[in-house]
């Protein structure tokens, strides 16, 4: 039939078989236009007032927004490095203060045994003048009772003596130092400052001591609470210390020292009581003599006292009171003189009479012994003092040693742990970021492809093979990439079948549209009534329909068309033949196309890509515009083709997804089979490098751009040097409007005009 033009030429010497059939098209007689419908294979996004893809659920899996991970200093979001330091923190915490409250007693025992030193040695300079003022006491009582004068050497000696004592004691108190802010020191400067007052009275004593018709009692009872003063710095030491050991030891001296007062009283009384020089009787005052055996059993009390005390320290307070029980008969002898003038009321006569001078020399044997037993005592209490105080400062080393060493193991082994953990951690992540970003990826585009089975599907571990919960989490990572490569081989595998079963079902389908649409040709031939004629034109074009519906099956299982042109096409061939599988292809108006021709390999695909945006623009734009379809030969050589349609256009967001989608089209799936052009479309132009993006119209409407790269502009060769006229005049108004009426004679644009077509 003459004026039959078909897309895949009529010469089959031109063109290369690739295993499938011939692509042709009847001429179809123009319909009356009619409300726009989308056709099957539309994929343009509905715009308002449209009902196409209104009632398609849009099934695409929508992406997870941002998961709300909480406060950035929730323990969940803390680093294992913070949360192990954490973990160590609280019983290094607990062990620093246990060991600094160890540290802190060990230096409050240090600075307790600093006063205990101290004190020791204000104890000697008082038990000294404690002595001291005993013997003025003792020694002035016998000559002062038996009239001699004050100013005898028996008497000034003694108080000068006594006096240089003192004096030693005061210079002593002076190294104190200032006590603000100690309360220990403040206590023992106190208890000096009083014991020093109480020094100034005894020139008062000297003046009234041992006068001729008083008692002796009371001279000897002054002297005794200064001495008493004096002594009771042992108790200070007592209360300075915590430790049990110098408790004991001071309260055993401050026992004993008690009972040498009470036996210097005795002495005291006793010589008074004596005659001496020109007295030649006795002369021991009754109350004199009571107050004297008051002590002589206080004495006693205080000795048994100081045995039982001294008994808890460890030591034989026999072996040290040898020398009084029973290693001088002297001693022995006074103590049996003593008892029997004071326990008896005539004691002190019937026998012969003892001057007071044979009675001090004697009694002071024992007071002697008695003051070497203080002395040892007091000698123990500072060797104890100074030995506890190195094993406090001893302590104190040691505690701090060891919490330090502590501390320092406990941060290395933190840091050493978390160090591991780390490293195992990070090689985890930096593993499961590259098999998630890199590895996977690609091996599933490889999958996709290629065939599966020559792809390497083994898989490679993280490298974590600790028997920990990480290196577990590694364990079962790797088994996660080993199941997600399994599984994506799996898909390859039954991609590759659903494609091939696209493929022989596509193969299948386009034979028989094939032979329909010959029947369909030869019954056009035959027939010569207009309406029967137009109504075989309507088979025709949904017959065409089918076969590009066909096709897209192919392009969806990535096959490419069956047959190839050899040579090239003008562009001009390629959008005609585009316009003629456009059921409103009267409507499609072709203006300054260039004069440039497509390469070969390309036509097909290239038509079956022009035709799906051309049934778009006239699906969706009123049936009484037009579409416009022009072409530009840009300098670089390059094809610039542009198809304008007048409808209502689309939303910026729309055109930016629908551009996304052309540039980069998804993975085959539902969605994809729903929106089949636009998928298409998006294939056919990556295939062969060709470059779409739609535009708003500025008459309203869309624009889409398709830019033909220079070697499908120009059949594979060099661009010409100067564009061609570009402009078939009246071509596309004359050859596709046609006359309402389905007349016979109406043309279609094609590739070619008969069997001398290209």
């Amino acid at each position: 039939m003459q004026g039959r033009f078909k897309r895949d030429g009529s010469a089959p010497a031109e063109q290369e078989p690739r295993g499938g059939t011939d692509r042709g098209s009847s001429p179809q007689h123009a319909q009356n236009p009619g409300p726009a419908a989308a056709g099957d294979n539309s994929d343009r996004a509905q715009r308002p007032g449209s009902t196409t893809s209104s009632a398609e659920p849009d099934t695409a899996a929508q992406p997870r927004g941002p998961v709300d991970t909480g406060s950035r200093i929730a323990l969940r979001n803390w680093r294992i490095s913070t949360r192990l330091v954490s973990l160590l923190a609280l019983p290094v915490v607990a062990a620093t203060s246990l060991g600094g409250l160890r540290i802190q007693e060990s230096m409050t025992d240090m600075q307790q045994l600093e006063h205990m030193q101290l004190l020791t040695k204000m104890t000697k300079q008082a038990t000294s003048l404690a002595q001291a003022l005993q013997v003025e006491r003792d020694q002035s009582a016998g000559p002062l009772s038996n009239k001699s004068k004050p100013t005898d050497y028996k008497v000034t000696g003694p108080r000068d003596k006594t006096d240089r004592a003192k004096n030693a004691f005061l210079d002593e108190t002076d190294t104190i130092g200032d006590s603000e802010g100690d309360e220990s020191l403040e206590s023992i400067h106190a208890s000096i400052s009083s014991i020093a007052s109480q020094l100034g009275t005894i020139r008062t004593i000297r003046k009234t001591a041992y006068e001729e018709g008083s008692p002796s009692l009371n001279t000897i009872d002054q002297y005794s609470q200064l001495i008493t003063s004096l002594l009771s710095l042992s108790q200070d030491m007592a209360q300075a210390t915590s430790n049990p050991d110098m408790i004991k030891r001071t309260r055993a001296l401050a026992a004993f020292s008690s009972a040498k007062e009470y036996a210097s009283v005795q002495r005291a009384i006793i010589a008074a009581a004596l005659p001496g020089g020109s007295v030649k009787e006795p002369h021991l005052n009754q109350n004199d003599r009571q107050f004297g055996s008051n002590a002589l059993a206080k004495e006693s009390r205080a000795l048994t006292s100081f045995k039982q005390i001294y008994a808890t320290t460890g030591q034989s307070a026999e072996e040290l009171m040898a020398p009084l029980d029973n290693g001088n008969p002297e001693i022995n002898a006074g103590n049996m003189y003593a008892k029997r003038i004071l326990d008896t009321t005539n004691g002190i006569e019937g026998k012969q009479v003892r001057s007071y001078l044979d009675w001090y020399d004697q009694s002071t044997i024992k007071i002697k012994a008695m003051e070497t037993i203080e002395a040892t005592l007091l000698s123990d209490m500072e060797a104890k003092a100074r030995e506890l105080r190195q094993a406090s400062q001893r302590d104190a080393i040691v505690n701090g040693a060891v919490i330090f060493i502590v501390l320092g193991v406990s941060l290395v082994g933190a840091f050493v742990v978390a160090r591991s953990m780390i490293r195992s951690l990070r090689r985890l992540q930096d593993t499961a970021t590259r098999v998630a970003q890199d590895r996977l990826p690609e091996l599933v585009k490889q999958l996709s492809e290629t065939d599966p089975q020559d792809v390497d599907t083994s898989v490679e571990s993280v490298g974590v093979h600790s028997r920990d919960e990480i290196g577990q989490v590694a364990a079962a990572f790797d088994d996660v990439h080993r199941e997600a490569v399994r599984l994506a081989a799996e898909q390859a595998l039954l991609r590759g079948n659903v494609n091939a079963m696209f493929t022989n079902l596509s193969r299948r389908s386009q034979g028989l549209i094939q032979r329909q649409l010959s029947l369909i040709s030869e019954l056009e031939s035959r027939e010569a009534d207009p309406d029967q004629l137009s109504s075989l034109f309507k088979l025709d074009h949904l017959a065409t329909r089918m076969r590009r519906n066909g096709e897209n099956l192919l392009v969806l299982a990535g096959e490419e068309p069956g047959r190839r042109w050899t040579r090239p096409v003008p562009l001009v061939d390629v959008l005609r033949a585009a316009a003629s599988e456009v059921e409103q292809y009267e409507r499609i108006e072709l203006s300054a196309v260039p004069a440039t021709e497509v390469a070969g390999r390309v036509v097909n695909d290239l038509v079956h890509l022009l035709a799906e945006l051309l049934e778009n623009a006239t699906s969706f734009s009123s049936p009484q515009t037009k579409v416009k379809v022009t072409g530009h030969a840009l300098p670089d050589g390059r094809v610039l083709v542009e198809i304008h349609d007048t409808g209502i256009g689309l939303s910026p967001e729309d055109l930016a997804a629908i551009n996304e989608r052309l540039a980069q089209p998804p993975t085959v799936d539902v969605s994809v089979s729903r929106r089949m052009g636009l998928f298409v479309v998006g294939r056919l132009s990556l295939r062969h490098g060709i470059r779409i993006q739609l535009r708003p119209s500025d008459s309203g409407g869309t624009t889409a751009l398709v830019m033909l790269p220079v070697d499908v502009a120009h059949g594979g060769k060099q661009p010409p040097s100067k564009q061609g006229p570009g402009q078939q005049s009246g071509a596309p108004g004359g050859l596709l409007a046609g006359n309402g009426n389905g007349a016979g004679n109406a043309q279609r644009a094609g590739l070619g005009s008969g069997p001398g077509g290209p």
